[in-house]
């Protein structure tokens, strides 16, 4: 299927800011899930394009002149494949992604709750029952965590969203010996309720990564366009920055994926 993805992001400001620097993981790339057929960024100033540790593409904005608001949009259409996962292995060895983080940081209940469902003789079928049971004591629940919270503050409230679902998972994978990382990307839904910025899991098994979404309880990625990945949010979050002055802070962000044709 072909999807649009527009999403903008405005900060404004109570007081101006002297000086500003956003990193900007906004901008897909090709592989055999997904192939871009065009992608626009628009900003207020020129951004360095690199890549980042992980193999993500990287803008860094930075904003010398004084300012009070700032305007990222992000545009373009892309052509997912139906149950094909990407088959980009990265330059980094899968054993990267058993690292673990404060947010990801498997607590003695998270570690009961993944050896309760894994079975070694069947890790994928075992992944996948404790995905649907981790949504079962998590349900999806907008707006009672942070992007502070922990997974084990997430577990422990047995509430959350899909990042909650996903550094949770991830921390059960980990503490499970299976490389696992965090997704960030869009999700196609009919709908129009459903936040169109997502996240979700890869579990690195049988030498490839495999995807876990945890909030729709499907290992199917049919209707995601990935971003980036790393080990938590913190590094594959589409929009972050720093700041000297401003004051007090107010972040929009609104995206939406349609579709431009349907399957036959």
């Amino acid at each position: 299927m072909k999807l649009n993805v527009t999403h903008q992001t405005h900060y404004s400001y109570a007081q101006q800011v002297k000086h500003s620097t956003q990193y900007l993981r906004l901008t897909p790339q090709d592989s055999s899930h997904q192939k871009i057929l065009s992608w626009d960024l628009t900003l207020p100033e020129y951004a360095t394009r690199t890549l980042d540790a992980y193999g993500n593409v990287l803008h860094v904005l930075t904003l010398d002149q004084p300012h009070q608001a700032i305007t990222i949009v992000a545009n373009g259409v892309v052509e997912i494949e139906d149950n094909t996962e990407d088959d980009n292995c990265g330059h980094l060895s899968p054993l990267v992604f058993l690292r673990t983080s404060p947010l990801t940081l498997a607590d003695g209940a998270i570690r009961d709750f993944a050896s309760r469902y894994y079975r070694p003789q069947a890790q994928h079928e075992s992944l996948c029952n404790l995905m649907g049971e981790l949504l079962l004591k998590m349900p999806y629940n907008p707006g009672t965590t942070t992007v502070k919270d922990s997974a084990s503050q997430a577990f422990s409230a047995q509430t959350g969203v899909c990042q909650d679902h996903t550094h949770v998972f991830l921390a059960c994978c980990r503490s499970l010996g299976i490389p696992a990382r965090y997704v960030s990307g869009y999700l196609y839904s009919e709908d129009s309720a459903h936040v169109a910025m997502h996240a979700w899991a890869e579990a690195w098994l049988d030498d490839r990564w495999q995807s876990f979404d945890v909030t729709n309880n499907t290992c199917k990625p049919n209707q995601h366009l990935k971003l980036a990945i790393g080990i938590d949010y913190l590094d594959a979050c589409p929009v972050r920055g720093i700041r000297l002055g401003g004051g007090s802070e107010d972040m929009r962000t609104v995206a939406a994926v349609a579709i431009l044709d349907v399957p036959q």
